[in-house]
């Protein structure tokens, strides 16, 4: 029985078969920075306000700066008690509290004054930043379509080898698109070094970072079949 599976031709319309790539290295849309904020205190009360002192006023600095932070969000919150090491009992010795932030900046000039004010800011610490692409960034479909470029002046090459010429298109596909599986589209931003992880002590304000953006690799991949004129051979 007949199978339209099989990627062969006839010796009438015989098949080609390719895979058409593209690379590009493009300049970052986003960047991502995390911030923790911390308190501690003898009791879970001081521990408490100290620390919604704190997460307001690393707030407040985020959004002072406008459109330049484009999404902000809190995640985890945690409260801790510390046990005495030594003594009956669970007796506390303090409680730790922790907020984390997330913000994400497309204003690259912002971000390196920005990052240094939050980490001048007490018990607060800034680590990042993460350099990325929006999921529906313009490079995203300017790769795949170079690929397609690609996978035809291949298709074209060998057939000028063969002393022939392309007939048709037969079938063009994403790589893994006949057994999809979860993956991420482009490549995933490496992580920077850490900017700043530690608590400020310095009562004047220190200079702004200067940061250079992280250039981001993007890839493509497409098959491509198609069916040449008869060769002569």
């Amino acid at each position: 029985m007949a199978t339209d599976s099989v990627p062969y031709g006839t010796p009438d319309a015989p098949r080609l078969a390719v895979r058409g790539e593209a690379h590009l290295e493009v300049d970052p849309e986003i960047a991502r920075i995390n911030v923790t904020v911390a308190s501690r205190g003898k009791d879970r009360r001081t521990a408490l306000d100290d620390l919604a002192r704190r997460n307001a006023g690393a707030l407040d600095l985020l959004k002072s700066y406008g459109d330049a932070v484009e999404h902000l969000e809190t995640g985890s919150f945690s409260v801790t008690p510390e046990l005495k090491e030594h003594g009956r009992g669970e007796r506390v010795h303090a409680y730790y509290g922790r907020v984390h932030i997330t913000a994400e900046l497309t204003d690259f000039t912002a971000l390196g004054e920005l990052t240094t004010r939050l980490a001048d800011l007490d018990l607060t610490s800034v680590d990042g930043p993460w350099w990325a692409l929006r999921r529906d960034s313009p490079a995203y479909r300017e790769a795949r379509q170079q690929a397609v470029r690609d996978a035809v002046q291949r298709a074209r090459e060998y057939a000028e080898a063969l002393g022939t010429s392309l007939a048709s298109l037969v079938e063009l596909a994403d790589i893994g698109a006949e057994n999809p599986e979860p993956r991420f589209v482009g490549k995933a931003a490496r992580r920077a070094p850490t900017l700043a992880a530690f608590e400020a002590q310095a009562d004047t304000g220190a200079a702004p970072l200067d940061l250079e953006p992280q250039r981001q690799d993007v890839h493509a991949q497409v098959n491509a079949r198609f069916t040449m004129a008869p060769p002569s051979l």
